[in-house]
Formats: structure tokens, sequence, C-alpha cells
């Protein structure tokens, strides 16, 4: 068994755009023990962070697909590989355990397999309907299959003398997985399900569906079968990386410089890896100097204008870090205003952005009072209740954002000068002070009174 082992793997990773996985997916490839391999990446042309990502693992090669075909692109990978067994995954797909590619193929020391594929199981904040899919066709059970030709490409692996004789489909749109497998049954071969070689997949492998019948669906599930659903993404395993913007004036409270707070905090931080302080000045490097973890990105002044938006400073800001090495996973943004923001809110925001698989994470309080707004013409209009005249605990929620408080957010957002995505998630801010801000010199005077007066 052991001489068996020593065969050596080819790992085929497909990506387009994936840099909301691909570190995790690649960390966990290369935390796989007891078997040799090397890691080949085919790219759809991605023009996200993806290949700057890549590069800072161990990847044997890095080939580009343009016009992607799904077996087109597996075809270019393995025709570039060295190993006697080929192992297609997606980019978005991360084994689990340090034995998945063990368990992959150790099924091959049986000579009439032919092709064998993993579970794959949904992270806690896939969509209902991708779940249901999930969990009906992943089951607990290992299948030796000689008659059904099912076979699923975001991860399973192959003999390559086989594939020598039987390339995948490279016409096809969809199913060239399927197409390779009915191949293989009719050449007497089997197709080997194997549970123990699982993987976190965020995409279902169907799309659509009734959404109230999936909800059903997964509901009884869950209720049988709770362990997996439990997923989470490995914080600690996230590259986490904090911007602050900074504009003058410098605000302080007494002697201290406001952002001071901020940086401190951001330092506390149990899951904030890096972080930069951005501004028009380098007079905010001598305030920060004696924070060794902390980058100064001096932006040029126009920057630095009111009609500039934040958007637009932040997108440089990534930028330059990008072009510094610093590639994030994940980008918190904190405005150095909130003298009374705390790392335990950070990283509770951290935490409840990842748990719930957000695009963004804003911290929100919570109204009950009546709002009003001003119309274009300078009028002002009351925005209108559903139950007007209800106590204010039967009235509807309003919810008022803090986005310079901190926002929990994805690189690719930024980089098309976004802060927030779609999928935003709310963190309601229970404690008040959080929610002051220091905007001017009077704002700074006041709030140094009251302290100094122990109002607080």
């Amino acid at each position: 068994m052991k001489e068996f082992l020593d065969h050596f793997c080819s790992i085929i990773i497909r990506t387009k755009n994936e840099e909301r996985w691909i570190t995790p997916c690649l960390q966990s490839v290369f935390q796989q023990k007891d078997v040799n391999f090397e890691v080949i990446i085919v790219d759809n042309e991605s023009t996200d962070t993806t290949i700057k990502k890549v590069q800072q693992f161990n990847v044997k090669k890095i080939l580009y697909c343009k016009d992607y075909l799904p077996g087109k692109a597996l075809n270019m990978g393995i025709s570039c590989s060295q190993g006697k067994f080929i192992v297609c995954l997606s980019g978005h797909c991360i084994p689990i355990s340090d034995k998945w590619l063990y368990n992959l193929l150790i099924n091959f020391s049986d000579p009439n397999v032919g092709g064998v594929y993993g579970r794959q199981e949904p992270l806690s904040f896939t969509p209902d309907s991708d779940k249901r899919d999930l969990m009906i066709i992943f089951g607990l059970d290992k299948k030796i299959q000689e008659k059904d030709s099912f076979f699923h490409n975001a991860n399973s692996m192959i003999r390559k003398d086989l594939w020598e004789k039987v390339p995948f489909d490279d016409q096809v749109t969809n199913i060239e997985d399927r197409l390779w497998a009915k191949e293989i049954l009719n050449k007497g071969y089997k197709i080997v399900y194997e549970p123990e070689a699982s993987v976190y997949h965020y995409h279902g492998i169907h799309q659509g569906g009734d959404p109230k019948r999936c909800i059903n669906v997964v509901n009884i599930l869950k209720k049988f079968d709770k362990k997996h659903l439990q997923a989470q993404i490995d914080i600690n395993n996230l590259n986490i990386a904090a911007i602050i913007p900074f504009k003058k004036p410098i605000y302080k409270i007494g002697e201290n410089p406001i952002i001071v707070n901020t940086i401190e905090k951001v330092l506390s931080s149990k899951y904030i890896k890096s972080a930069v302080v951005t501004s028009e000045t380098a007079e905010v490097s001598n305030i920060i100097k004696k924070h060794e973890r902390i980058d100064t990105i001096i932006r040029p002044p126009h920057y630095s204008n009111d009609f500039i938006s934040l958007q637009t400073v932040l997108k440089y800001t990534l930028n330059e870090m990008i072009d510094k090495n610093i590639i994030p996973d994940i980008i918190v943004v904190l405005s150095p205003t909130y003298p009374f923001l705390s790392d335990s809110l950070i990283d509770k925001m951290i935490n409840s952005h990842i748990k719930g698989g957000f695009d963004s994470t804003i911290p929100i309080k919570i109204e009950n009072r009546s709002l009003w707004e001003e119309n274009a013409d300078g009028s002002i209009k009351r925005i209108e209740r559903r139950y007007e005249y209800a106590p204010r605990s039967f009235q509807e929620k309003r919810f008022v954002s803090f986005e310079g408080l901190c926002c929990v957010t994805h690189p690719e957002y930024i980089l098309n000068e976004q802060l927030v995505g779609k999928n935003v998630g709310f963190y309601e801010i229970k404690n008040f002070y959080h929610c002051i801000e220091v905007r001017n010199n009077d704002d700074a005077l006041f709030l140094e009174h009251v302290l100094t007066n122990s109002i607080f």
C-alpha cells in the first residue's frame, strides 16, 4: 500500500474571479498528507486578485484559458501535468481534511476503478436551494457505480492513462464529467463515490428552484444531518486587512489624536493581520511611527478634494496595497473619528460577517422614531409610517447605518469603487458611545470637557 501511495498526483484547479475562495482552497490543498502532488491552475481570465493570491502559493504552473469551456480547461491543465492520477477541483471548493487527497487516491488500489468523486458539503450560508441539492445528492454511504454515470469534476480524481484514451469533451458547456464517466463505464471500469473525500462547496450543482420548497426540504434535512450545516470558513486562515482613511485636520482630545485610538483597537484585534493608514500628508506618519505594524500610504493631494468620494480613495489605497503584495481576503474600513471604537466591536463584526457569508457588514442602530428627509427643492417631508399612531414598540423598525465606524467588506467591491455589495449584513450597535463621532474641533472640545468632568 505504501508503494501505491507513492504515485504522484496532479491537482488541476479551474478559477474565474475566485479571490474570495482561492486562499482557503489552496491553504487546505497544501496541507494534504501522505501523498505527493503538484498544483496546476487553469484561469479563465480573472479580473480580480485571484492570480495574485495564487502566486503566494507553491503552484507548479498557471495556465490561461480563453473562450472557456470546462472540458477544454481541464484538458489544458492535464496536458501539462506529471501525475499518474489527476484531481479536478473547482477554485471555490475547500477540502475539509488533510486526508482528502489520500481518501480519493486509495480507491485506485482497485485497478478496475476509473474515476472517483468526493462529497460536497454546503457552508452555513450557502443558499437553501443549493443546500438542498448538495445534501440530497452527496450522502454518507460509499457507492460503487457500474451503470450510473453521475460524476462531478468539482471534486474528483481520474487515471491519467484513461484520460489519454478518453479526454474530456472540450465542446460542451456543461456535464463534461458525466459524459466522460459514461465512456469509462462503457469500457468496463467502475466509478466510485467516496464520502470521506469531502469539500465545502458554496455553490450547488443545480441552479434555481422554488425557494419555498427548497426551504422546506432543507428544514427537514436539518433534523437528520446537523453537523456539517455549522461549517464556517476559518477566520484565522484569512488575510484580513484594515484601511483607515485619514484626512486633515487632526482632531485631538487633550494631547491625544483620535486616530491613535483607532490604530490601537486595530492592533488589538484577534483577526486583523495588516493595516494601513491612507493620508494626503506625511504628518500622519509621525503620529503612528511607534506602531510598527501599521503602514502608511501617502496619496496624491487631489484625492483629498471635497468632491472625491471615499470609495475612490479606498480603491486607490487598495491598489497600492496590492502593489506592495498586501492582498487581503477581507477589508475592514474604519474612520478615525470614533473615539469609543472598541476592538471587541471590530472582531464581533468580522465574526458576524464570516458566519453570515455576507458581501458586506455594516453597523446600524435601530430607530422607531419619526424620520424626515429633504426634497430636491429644499423642502422637508416626513417619511411616512404604516402605523402612524401606534406605540413606538409596535412601529416598523428603521435602521440608521454607521459605515464609518466599522465596515467589513470584500476587495472586489472596493476595486469597483463601491463600499458595500448587495448582500448586506447588519450588526446592531447597542452601546450608544460607539456611535459618538468627532467631526470638528467643537466636537473634540466638548468631548474633552465631558470626559474631564467625568460626565460619562
